[in-house]
């Protein structure tokens, strides 16, 4: 089949690697404009599109796609299907409609579980025993199509938004070449979501990221465990920042007060929480690299030592 592919982050690499070593032709890729990163601020390419570029593919990044010019632009490619995986524009009704087959998504979680932005953060975050990807054909609903295809995966219980990232990544490009088949041959079956099982993964807020002791060392895990790599746990100390990349439950009870610091060698900072106590293994000052407990609590026994307080009001 002719497909026109719409996606901008690494977690959209497996599925356009897929079409490109398959029998089908992608015609164009759409990917979001270049942005400014780094300390520099100079403007950066998606992954997507440095991946289009290097298989000699159209690139097209417009700010919108509710333009009438870049509607007609589309629809000049008389592609059969768009393919679209992490895109992060709308797509309004007339593009929906442009294409012979309509336009299907990859999905990363088991709709109608998660629909919108953060599936895979929502999923660790809600303690979720497992995830998955999901084949849907778009409509103009938020991720509330009817489903092709859908692969299941377990989360683990060390799993990060990184490292379930890769395998949901990888799976949805298998799920997206079973899926073209079917659709190709007509022997594709859809089915309709449930709404009363849906819940929506709403977008990351930095502020979500914040530590608090009050809560149960489990929750605080698998809230470090979420928000890795971006926007990273963290704890607000005076006029800094310690950000916690990694950290692990302790099977210990405490009454002492959430926020303590029990324990502070190499080995990790034990804190008390509200209930249970989170032993950190790796972390982070502004501007610096994740590290190793071994290797960042030297010469910082006068901040970090047994007594003091982890909080807000420390510092």
């Amino acid at each position: 089949m002719k497909l026109i592919f719409a996606g901008t982050p690494e977690f959209a690499l497996p599925s356009l690697q897929a079409l490109l070593s398959s029998n089908h032709k992608i015609c164009a890729v759409y990917t979001q404009p270049d942005r400014p990163a780094g300390r520099g601020r100079r403007l950066s390419i998606s992954p997507v599109k440095r991946l289009a570029l290097e298989n000699k593919i159209p690139v097209d990044q417009p700010i919108s796609l509710r333009d009438a010019k870049e509607q007609k632009k589309l629809a000049s490619f008389h592609a059969d299907l768009m393919v679209v995986v992490a895109y992060g524009i709308i797509l309004p009704l007339a593009i929906l409609t442009i294409p012979r087959f309509g336009c299907i998504n990859v999905h990363a979680s088991l709709l109608p579980r998660w629909r919108g932005a953060a599936p895979i953060q929502r999923a660790i975050l809600a303690g979720d025993p497992e995830t998955g990807v999901t084949i849907m054909q778009m409509d103009e609903g938020l991720d509330t199509g009817e489903m092709l295809k859908k692969f299941s995966c377990a989360i683990e219980p060390n799993d990060t938004t990184q490292t379930l990232q890769h395998r949901l990544a990888d799976l949805g490009a298998k799920a997206l070449i079973e899926s073209l088949t079917a659709i190709e041959s007509g022997t594709y079956q859809s089915e309709p979501q449930n709404e009363k099982d849906s819940i929506y993964a709403k977008k990351i807020n930095k502020s979500e990221a914040e530590i608090d002791w009050e809560k149960p060392a489990t929750y605080l895990d698998r809230l470090v465990r979420a928000f890795h790599p971006k926007p990273i746990a963290r704890v607000v100390l005076g006029k800094s920042i310690l950000r916690i990349c990694k950290a692990e439950v302790l099977d210990e009870i405490t009454s002492e007060k959430p926020g303590l610091i029990l324990k502070a060698d190499r080995e990790g900072i034990d804190v008390a929480t509200g209930k249970g106590v989170l032993r950190l293994l790796e972390v982070q000052w502004p501007g610096g690299r994740c590290l190793p407990i071994s290797s960042f609590i030297h010469g910082k026994s006068e901040l970090f030592h047994v007594g003091a307080i982890l909080d807000r009001m420390y510092g």
